[in-house]
């Protein structure tokens, strides 16, 4: 099996879990419709997330300044705030909060999540995406001793512990590494029962990709695809 077949499959899959993540954005036409981003990074994908919304008020946090300033020239209000503390943000404001890729990355899940219940209106919602631990490429990799595919980026030196990653090649700046690690990664139940005991109602799960097998098998298995986009409400 080539690493260009692989490659691939990974980059569809990333489109494959956008997809996920799209049909689970409400339209909203109301004026009063704000919705915030945790992570918003330069602010193209939060762009194509409020497309799907309507016209809804944009703001995001992200904590990378260059890519800080280029979600700016996109017109979204961004915050420098950091997602492992309490966000200096007012209570039951938002009727939607997204985040892609992010969970995986903090220190402090617990607060992350009981934060977005607080800002979330009673009645709104969230849709989360990160990856899942539980995906048959990470399961794969552990009955072989290897690192499980998701938790590979622990060194500035490139992968660990994995001589199949595919971005085994890949360095960080030292600087970029607090945020670029994973820290923390859930299996398709453990995220939702995470979120239930955050008394969030859990509305959808999707997953995405299915190494290495093409990713539309991830619709008959969600249990074992790679990325996981969850809906939740504030009740």
């Amino acid at each position: 099996m080539s690493g260009k077949y692989l490659y691939n499959l990974a980059v569809s899959s990333v489109e494959q879990n956008y997809q996920n993540i799209l049909s689970m954005v409400e339209p909203d036409s109301s004026k009063n419709a704000l919705m915030l981003d945790l992570g918003c990074d330069d602010g193209e994908w939060t762009s194509r997330v409020a497309a799907k919304i309507g016209n809804p008020k944009i703001e995001g946090l992200e904590i990378v300044d260059e890519r800080a300033k280029m979600a700016t020239e996109k017109g979204i209000k961004v915050y420098p705030y950091n997602l492992n503390d309490d966000l200096p943000l007012k209570s039951n404001s938002y009727s939607f909060i997204h985040s892609n890729q992010v969970i995986e990355h903090l220190i402090d899940t617990d607060k992350f999540i009981s934060e977005i219940h607080r800002l979330l209106i009673p009645g709104g919602y969230a849709v989360i995406s990160t990856e899942n631990l539980s995906g048959w490429h990470n399961i794969f990799a552990l009955v072989l001793g290897f690192q499980p595919f998701s938790m590979t980026n622990y060194s500035k030196l490139g992968s660990v512990g994995n001589p199949f990653a595919l971005w085994k090649d890949k360095k960080a700046d030292i600087s970029d590494l607090p945020s670029w690690q994973h820290n923390r990664l859930f299996s398709y139940k453990g995220l939702v029962d995470l979120f239930q005991k955050h008394k969030f109602k859990v509305e959808s799960v999707k997953t995405a990709g299915y190494y290495p097998l093409p990713g539309f098998i991830s619709k008959l298995d969600p249990i074992h695809g790679h990325w996981i986009a969850i809906k939740i409400r504030k009740i």
